[in-house]
């Protein structure tokens, strides 16, 4: 018996050790609902970074991820779906920063807590958000169109091409870029860009050309890479100069373009930091902790518990000691074919 009551004592011992330790974290889901594929960071980064890390932290939890492919009311099903399945902790990126105060009316029904991930749900309260400070990401990229037009700011117009009005943080962007360049450009013409497609945003620059012949065309402000890319596109197919260009999320096209000219700046966000602070709040959240969050966001429903990021302006002289240095991009996949010149004209290989 006292034998036997020793191993039972053992055992209990190495099971709280491993508790404590967080050894073995506890069973469950977590639902990571992510709006789109047409920006590639959401599946080349978000989700393997947060899937990777989860598994590090709760070995035993499960990441039930989907996809909503830029459509509100198949993320609404998708989020339903994952909590009639047992989500433990929702993750949520939304396609619609208003309809998905839906989604968290149906985890609140559920008593299942929401970080609201990279973009902010509106109006209806979640339990965290993180992000990048996302004004600061327009102050970012209307700095550099400053810096490159320089005196060429007085000598022409911009075309100014905005994300997703249905995304909150295309709405701070385009604040922290007013902010930075009204009144010191002007602006020949603007508009969104519906679930922020590139086909969108390059079908508008072509429409828009031709009604600004005898203007000049000195620069263009644009809210992500696939905008970027998008109007390059266009101006190139309209036989237009080279202009200096803005763009955000680091995208491997974009960086090219960076390198041979095209693209005058991009808008690094370390998604790898995002991803994993996402995952280890999931991580909390399954535990039944709640911790304290640095900072809090006005979200329209009341102050939320927030987690913000400082974005990082990238141009050709900073792409080696800044993605390149953080392994957001390799030397191989940046530098391949055509490119190879380039990369060792900016120091990368």
């Amino acid at each position: 018996m006292r034998l036997l009551l020793l191993v039972a004592l053992s055992l209990l011992a190495g099971c709280t050790q491993a508790l404590e330790t967080g050894d073995a974290g506890p069973s469950a889901r977590v639902a990571l609902l992510l709006p789109e594929r047409k920006a590639s960071r959401y599946e080349a980064g978000d989700q393997p970074y947060f899937a990777q890390k989860l598994s590090e932290l709760c070995p035993r939890c499960e990441v039930d991820y989907r996809n909503a492919e830029q459509d509100a009311a198949k993320q609404l099903q998708q989020a339903r779906d994952a909590l009639d399945q047992g989500a433990k902790v929702l993750v949520l990126t939304p396609v619609d920063s208003l309809a998905a105060g839906e989604i968290v009316a149906a985890a609140r029904a559920k008593s299942v807590p929401v970080i609201s991930y990279d973009r902010l749900v509106l109006r209806t309260p979640v339990d965290y958000y993180i992000s990048f400070d996302n004004a600061k990401v327009g102050a970012l990229q209307a700095a550099a169109l400053l810096q490159a037009l320089g005196a060429r700011a007085s000598a022409g117009e911009i075309l100014w091409i905005n994300g997703s009005p249905t995304d909150n943080n295309a709405t701070l962007f385009k604040q922290g870029a007013h902010a930075g360049l009204d009144g010191k450009v002007r602006v020949a013409a603007e508009s969104d860009t519906a679930e922020w497609n590139p086909d969108n945003a390059k079908a508008w620059t072509a429409r828009i050309l031709p009604t600004l012949r005898g203007r000049t065309i000195v620069g263009v402000y644009a809210a992500n890479d696939g905008t970027a890319g998008a109007a390059i596109a266009a101006m190139k197919a309209a036989g237009l100069p080279q202009v200096p260009v803005t763009g955000q999320d680091a995208e491997t096209a974009a960086l090219q373009r960076i390198l041979v000219g095209d693209q005058y700046m991009t808008v690094y966000k370390a998604i790898r930091t995002e991803a994993e602070r996402a995952a280890v709040l999931a991580d909390d959240l399954v535990r039944g902790k709640r911790p304290s969050a640095p900072a809090t966001v006005d979200n329209g429903a009341g102050r939320i518990p927030s987690i913000l990021l400082d974005p990082v302006t990238v141009t050709k002289d900073t792409i080696a000691s800044t993605v390149v240095k953080d392994g957001f991009v390799t030397p191989t996949a940046l530098c391949a074919g055509a490119y190879a010149d380039a990369c060792r004209a900016a120091g990368i290989v």
